[in-house]
């Protein structure tokens, strides 16, 4: 057995059948208008819908679940600025008492000052 290369013509004609072969397997391909290819046709459609469908709920879901985090933020957002408001309240009402006692507080150190003076002077003597 001894290999000999395929001259042009041989080759030629192996193209040529298999450009056939391909033809052939094309035109034996069903229509448009084929009940298999329009069986085929609904179905893709049917999970096109059916994929369509699912996205859209869960594009839905997602939704949702970015309002009620919202809802959460701005409720969370509200109970921080009445705290807020509340220790400013109670700030303003320690200042307050302490600015209405505070003339009081310096009659106290002018008299704890007067009698350390007298002390101080009593003891010189």
């Amino acid at each position: 057995m001894s290999f000999q290369p395929a001259d042009f013509a041989d080759r030629r004609a192996k193209a040529e059948e298999a450009k056939k072969a391909l033809l052939e397997k094309f035109r034996s391909r069903p229509g448009p208008d084929h009940p298999e290819t329009l069986k085929r046709e609904a179905e893709r459609r049917a999970i096109a819908e059916a994929r369509a469908a699912r996205e859209a709920e869960r594009e839905a879901k997602r939704r949702a679940e970015l309002e009620v985090i919202a809802a959460e933020e701005a409720a969370r957002a509200e109970a921080e600025k009445v705290r807020l408001a509340a220790e400013a309240a109670k700030r303003a009402e320690e200042e307050a008492a302490l600015a209405a006692d505070r003339p009081r507080q310096i009659m106290r150190e002018v008299a704890q000052y007067a009698q350390f003076r007298v002390a101080k002077g009593a003891a010189r003597r």
